[in-house]
């Protein structure tokens, strides 16, 4: 009997020697299932927390061209906690630190003023930062801009709009300066007004996005590079050689006169500058410049 029992305690040391001297690898892949184990814990806490919580649902574009399984474009499901004065791009940020740190997405001032946040938000072309989940149907279905290439996610390629934006030579070109270097380029208050709300693009792309006939017309220069040359043309310290020549840039085929006045641009701006109205005003300039009395 006490040979048996010896016996047995022999074998528990061996196992338990053996235990001692696993690999290094063995014990790397323990410590990596604790932490797993660990982490899947923390979300379940994290779940049930948010399940006592007000929170909203986001259904989130997915796509990376760069990695094997998420080049199918797909959408992924973030569920954040909901507070007072959140904004789309609050909860796009929660989701990306608390949840996915590979969502991509554009974003900068956070304030409406850098235009780098434009995103496709429950079917319409909106700031993330200015748009608040209050205001959205559940759940927040957030996309690309459409009818522009999708980098990542998020981001779309803007190389064309950015194109098209220069080539209304958006600068301003006078004829005559001051004497003084340090005299002003004075405005009458009147003409100011005229091209006040021109001058309050960012160049977020959304009214580029909601055009249809940019969709179709890969050439047209679009509402904002147009509203662009609005804002010279109308300014009475333009240069009259120089308007000449930004007229002849908008009155092109696939200039002014491709625009339909569908006004989608118009609404989707969100700095609510009256673009087709600008369109139009630069319809009559151009007819009036190539009018001929004689």
């Amino acid at each position: 009997m006490s040979t048996q029992i010896e016996q047995q305690e022999t074998e528990t040391e061996q196992e338990e020697q053996e235990a001692e001297i696993e690999s290094p690898g063995e014990r790397r892949r323990a410590e990596k299932r604790e932490r797993e184990a660990e982490r899947e814990a923390q979300r379940e806490t994290e779940e049930a927390t948010l399940d006592d919580e007000e929170t909203v649902l986001l259904k989130v574009f997915r796509y990376d061209p760069e990695v094997e399984g998420k080049q199918e474009p797909r959408f992924d499901d973030f569920r954040v906690p909901f507070h007072k004065g959140m904004t789309v791009l609050d909860a796009l940020i929660y989701a990306r630190d608390e949840y996915d740190s590979s969502l991509t997405f554009r974003h900068s001032c956070r304030q409406a003023v850098c235009g780098s946040d434009a995103l496709f938000v429950n079917g319409r072309q909106m700031l993330g930062c200015k748009t608040q989940l209050a205001e959205l149907e559940s759940p927040v279905r957030i996309e690309p801009l459409p009818h522009q290439e999708v980098v990542k996610d998020l981001v779309v390629d803007m190389e064309h709009f950015y194109d098209q934006m220069h080539a209304v030579e958006p600068y301003f070109d006078a004829d005559d300066l001051p004497e003084d270097e340090l005299e002003e380029q004075r405005q009458s208050r009147e003409n100011r007004e005229k091209v006040k709300m021109s001058t309050r693009c960012i160049w977020c792309g959304a009214c580029m996005s909601s055009c249809n006939i940019a969709a179709g017309d890969n050439e047209y220069l679009g509402p904002a590079a147009i509203n662009k040359a609005y804002r010279f043309a109308m300014d009475e310290r333009e240069g009259a050689d120089r308007k000449q020549e930004r007229l002849r840039i908008i009155e092109q085929e696939h200039g002014v006169w491709r625009c339909q006045t569908q006004f989608s641009c118009t609404e989707v701006c969100p700095k609510d500058i009256p673009l087709t109205e600008h369109i139009q005003e630069l319809k009559r300039e151009a007819v009036k410049n190539n009018l001929k009395f004689w």
